[in-house]
């Protein structure tokens, strides 16, 4: 099987690099010209056109941007489309025989193509820009595009429907535009489930500004388009794979299934006037008259076109981990799933491996000759090792000749070698949860943490250290549970029993060992603050195995001066008595710290047990010095992380050196004098005396064939997502079925916005929740529209820009402003506001820089000129924005309320919204007679628990000092008055799991419209291309008694409420209102 594996993975590989001239696969976004004789769509990141028979792809762009999205013009002469070439989607056209593209819009904003005007004058556009100003739905952008239209000619931008549109088309007359809605989270690519998130068909009505929904199959119905007449085509799964579909407005209960295809998704559909259709299945293009069968059109080009190349790309920094040589003087690192190794300088640095797979977790062997690393390669993890094969060459970083090999390499994973201080033997963990030692000598493996004790989450979260004398390893132990760990001690040629060291009901881990064995110190979070939706602040402990060593350790400076006198006199007595027979005059100590000779003590370990740090942090790493006098640590007590010290006996504490890090790791070098700390990514050697910092400057680089690493991404989830998957057996998924039908577009694809989407496909076949790929491109010089914490009339145009509402928060938030809403904004540092430019332009690159904005009040015409630094965008939409709707629904409560029921808004299921909530809930709202909890776009964390015993509090005290009846009383601190839980499509992941549990512990009615059933934990893996992630639902929830998991399972509300689109745009919430009514029920 592995051989097999390794096979299949080289053939990916090589496709990868080869040209496929006869036959294109994995196109993306046809669109048929209105005549029907011409397909343009996206291959490779351009965008090309071929005649709709089939036949030789013509080039309509050639850069390195990703050029996609193309829609033609009603005449056919124009195609317009979108394109990143400036760091997000704006929209161009160009002539549709191909020519220079001309840029439509400028704003940093996401802008997608939908559709030409009647007369082809103008664009219409999607984005996520900001809402109308009156509504009052939640503003999150990202999940509801508006619509705009902007001049072919170029212009401003003006918005014609916030509604939340997408794959917009408009009818022959333009008074009516079909589109898809959205309505929550859930990646477009997931298929075949069925909740109240899935995507409807709607048509708007121009002139009565009326919205019609004209689909009902509760999963997925999408991508419509307009037939002749009234009638209309779409996607749905409504008959188990998605297939197309006609339907008509007259009458929409009647509908007709156009294709037939049992796998693999219809996608991608697009019509021209005269009939003919084409979408994409399967990575192929089709064409289908109705009446028809599916056309397959070949595709060709004439040469290799944008195809990948092997880069030679800079190494300086971005590393991932280190590790320090037992001599001090090379520091191995990974960088981009490679491992390098450097002098301790940065001076000389040499690629060890170079392969389009992943090299992880090295380590230097004891004689400093061997590197020992984790490599996935064929077919599963397995332990390599890197050796020096010239005996006179010391350094790996001036090597020439390097001999590697595998150690242990199975069917199963198998990763996180450490050698034993002897060199002799290796702990390994296989399959994530299994810890085993390896003898290299015999070939023999024993087991010395079996299967059941602990549940890996993350790769890298398991965690051993061998003991000096190669006798023991402790071992961070879940001891069966799952979400807290113990430190275990086991012997390493896996006889006796486990031993629960800490045996704590607080988290422990990390456990190392110091004094040479006769103690560990290790990481727990017993005094720490915790964090309430996970993680918390940790402190580090030390136990003692020996009983001299604790006494040793616990005295005081002064007294322990006195003990070094004593024993020093000791020592010179000893030397100066006579060699006896039974002690030989040449018998010599080893060199260091006194040799191992006892026995360890585990009796009564909890009475020598010591807190070494003075105060509870977040702490990323950790080291004792030798001789147990100096603990280093990387702490975070405020922003970022930086490098501690604390004496261990005096418990003098001070940063040895500020960083300011995203944290990190670090070990100290042999002689104890300084230590190499990986830092956000940079390596650095800081000297323990005075702190100094000495950066490790990288300057290397490396040959990246960007082609086999995607082909490694895709072997790898493939692997990653079928073993971790929540559900053992992949829903009945033929996993193997899909490798195979998705892998074979990989040499098709040479961006990672259309490896995205193919992971994403893969992946969604699983039909889970948290899944799909995810890819953040990273441009050096972007554009930002800096963000002026204003909102505008975008419905309008003529000269100047009418401000609408201040946002608290924002620039013009200040006293000295006289900016107020209904002025019009005339220029932005000079430039004038008109209808020939895109004020978005204006504004580029602004961020935080002073910006004079000229103003007047049309009333008077009084004139105004202030200086003001712009805002980020995504700090205006995330924080000013939810800030401002926050507010708008609390004064909506009260009004409608009269003051009796209280709000509050969890923005996430995080320990800063449950501060929040607990502040306004028992602070502005304490008085209130009910509450209103509001979950609507609550995209998850891990706060259920907290959340529902928070709000069931019951009054079963009161509390009167000298008699006095008060408001107070036990349970203290929880809501004990009636409550419900406002909810929507839009909530996800832990705030599903919270309405759930609201409603399974019968606190209150559940209000809004049904959840997904999305309760499921998911990680999200960062892949060696670090703009590369994808999600493994990993850990399922199951009610009590349950005979299936919470995930898609939706939770229906109390009272069913759906807002209506005109309503709340323009200033309405119905659930809300509903909320109230039924809140008022209950005061008394």
């Amino acid at each position: 099987m592995k051989k097999l594996l390794l096979a299949l993975f080289t053939f990916i590989i090589a496709q990868s690099s080869v040209f496929a001239q006869q036959h294109l696969l994995w196109m993306q976004q046809p669109s048929l010209s209105p005549d029907g004789k011409w397909l343009a769509f996206e291959y490779k990141g351009n965008l090309f056109k071929v005649p709709s028979a089939g036949g030789t792809a013509v080039p309509l762009t050639i850069n390195s941007a990703y050029n996609g999205y193309p829609i033609w013009s009603h005449d056919g002469k124009t195609i317009a489309f979108a394109s990143d070439r400036y760091g997000n989607f704006d929209v161009y056209t160009m002539p549709a025989d191909g020519g220079s593209a001309t840029r439509l819009t400028f704003s940093s904003d996401k802008d997608i193509p939908f559709d030409f005007s009647p007369d082809n004058q103008k664009v219409y556009f999607g984005t996520d820009r900001h809402d109308i100003y009156t509504s009052v739905r939640f503003p999150g952008n990202a999940y509801f595009m508006k619509m705009y239209v902007v001049p072919v000619k170029g212009g401003r931008s003006i918005m014609f429907n916030s509604a939340g549109t997408e794959y917009v088309h408009f009818n022959k007359t333009g008074d009516k535009f079909i589109y898809q809605d959205r309505k929550g989270y859930e990646d477009p690519w997931r298929k075949h489930h069925t909740s109240a998130v899935t995507r409807d068909i709607w048509v708007y009505d121009v002139p009565q500004k009326s919205y019609t929904k004209v689909s009902t199959y509760v999963g997925e119905d999408r991508e419509p388009v307009w037939g002749s007449g009234d009638s209309f085509y779409y996607l749905s799964e409504r008959n188990g794979n998605q297939n197309l579909y006609k339907s008509s407005l007259a009458n929409t209960s009647s509908i007709t299934q156009l294709t037939t295809f049992t796998k693999d998704p219809v996608r991608n559909l697009s019509r021209a006037d005269d009939g003919l259709m084409a979408f994409t299945q399967n990575g192929e293009l089709f064409t289908l008259r109705e009446g028809g069968q599916p056309q397959k059109i070949n595709i060709s080009l004439s040469a290799d076109f944008n195809g990948d190349q092997v880069q030679n790309m800079p190494v300086r920094g971005d590393a991932t981990e280190i590790a320090v040589s037992p001599n001090g003087k090379e520091v191995a690192l990974v960088y981009r799933g490679e491992i390098f190794v450097t002098s301790a300088d940065g001076n000389i640095t040499k690629r060890i491996t170079n392969t389009p797979y992943q090299e992880r977790m090295v380590q230097f062997s004891p004689d400093g000759r061997t590197l020992m690393y984790s490599v996935e390669n064929a077919g599963s993890w397995d332990i390599y090792k890197t050796t020096l094969s010239v005996n006179s060459e010391p350094y790996f970083f001036a090597g020439t000749t390097l001999k590697s090999e595998p150690v242990v390499n199975t069917d199963k994973d198998e990763f996180q070698a450490v050698f034993s201080p002897d060199g002799k033997k290796i702990a390994y963990l296989e399959e994530r949860n299994i810890v085993k030692v390896y003898d290299p000598a015999t070939k023999k493996t024993v087991t010395v943490l079996p299967a059941g004790v602990n549940f890996s989450y993350s790769d890298g979260d398991q965690y051993f250290s061998w003991s000096p004398d190669s006798k023991y390893l402790l071992i961070q132990s879940e001891e069966g549970a799952f979400g807290r760990s113990e430190v275990a001690l086991v012997k390493a040629d896996g006889t006796g029993q486990r031993l629960n060291l800490t045996e704590s009901g607080f988290d422990d881990g990390h456990a190392q060992w110091g004094l040479n064995g006769k103690m560990m110190y290790w990481l727990s979070d017993k005094l720490g603050m915790k964090n309430l939706s996970s993680g918390s602040q940790t402190d580090i402990y030390a136990m003692f195995f020996d009983q001299s060593a604790w006494d040793r350790f616990r005295l005081s400076k002064e007294d322990l001066d006195i003990r070094k006198q004593e024993e020093k006199r000791d020592s010179l007595d000893k030397v100066a008595s006579k060699p006896t027979k039974s002690t030989p005059a040449n018998a010599k100590t080893p060199a260091g710290v006194a040799p191992y000779a006892y026995e360890p003590n585990f009796k009564n370990l909890d009475d020598r047990v010591i807190r070494l740090t003075v105060g509870s942090a977040s702490i990323s790493d950790d080291v004792l010095s030798k001789d147990g006098e100096k603990l280093f640590y990387l702490a975070k007590y405020d922003k970022g992380y930086d490098l501690w010290q604390t004496m261990a006996r005096t418990k003098e504490t001070k940063v040895l050196a500020a960083l300011n890090a995203s944290g990190g790791s670090l070990e100290l070098t042999p002689d104890g004098k300084s230590l190499f700390v990986l830092a956000s990514g940079n390596v650095m050697k800081v000297n323990v005396e005075d702190g100094k910092i000495t950066p490790v400057k990288i300057n290397s680089t490396m040959d990246l064939d960007a082609a086999a690493e995607r082909s490694y991404v895709f072997e790898h989830a493939w692997k990653q997502v079928g073993k971790k998957f929540f559900d053992p057996k992949l829903q009945g998924v033929d996993w193997n079925y899909y490798h195979t039908a998705y892998a074979q577009f990989l040499p098709h694809i040479n961006n990672n916005y259309d490896f995205q989407i193919l992971l994403s496909e893969l992946l969604g076949e699983l039909n889970g929740s948290h899944t799909g790929g995810r890819y953040s491109p990273v441009f050096p010089n972007a554009d930002q529209t800096g963000a002026l914490g204003l909102l505008y009339d975008q419905s309008k145009g003529g000269n100047g820009l009418v401000v609408t509402d201040i946002i608290t928060g924002g620039p013009f938030d200040v006293a000295r402003t006289k900016m107020r809403k209904g002025y019009v904004i005339d220029k932005i540092d000079g430039d004038a506001i008109t209808d020939d430019s895109d004020w978005a332009k204006l504004l580029n690159h602004k961020v935080d820089k002073y910006t004079l904005i000229s103003f007047h009040d049309p009333k008077t015409n009084t004139q105004y000129q202030e200086n003001v630094k712009p805002v980020s965008p995504s700090f205006e939409r995330s924080v000013l924005l939810y800030n401002r709707w926050v507010k708008r629904m609390e004064r909506m409560t009260d009004s409608l309320s009269n003051g009796q029921v209280g709000y509050v808004h969890v923005q996430g299921m995080n320990d800063p919204s449950y501060r929040v909530t607990f502040d306004k809930v028992l602070g502005k709202n304490y008085g209130k007679k009910a509450l209103i909890v509001d979950t609507r776009f609550n995209g998850g964390g891990w706060l259920h628990d907290d959340l529902v015993t928070f709000l069931g509090g019951k009054k079963y005290m009161e509390l009167r000092p000298q008699g006095h009846p008060t408001e107070g009383g036990e349970s203290l601190g929880k809501w004990n008055k009636p409550s419900c839980v406002l909810m929507s499509e839009g909530n996800y992941s832990d705030a599903f799991i919270f309405p759930w549990a609201y409603k399974e512990l019968k606190l209150g009615k559940l209000i809004g419209m049904p959840v997904a059933g999305t309760g499921t934990a998911v990680w999200w893996e960062r892949q060696i291309d670090g703009t590369l992630v994808f999600g493994i639902p990993m850990v399922s929830t199951w009610g009590i008694g349950a005979t299936h998991p919470t995930e898609n399972a939706q939770v229906e509300p109390d009272i069913k409420v759906q807002n209506d689109y005109n309503k709340v745009l323009s200033g309405e919430d119905q659930q809300l209102e509903t909320a109230v009514k039924e809140m008022l029920k209950t005061v008394k």
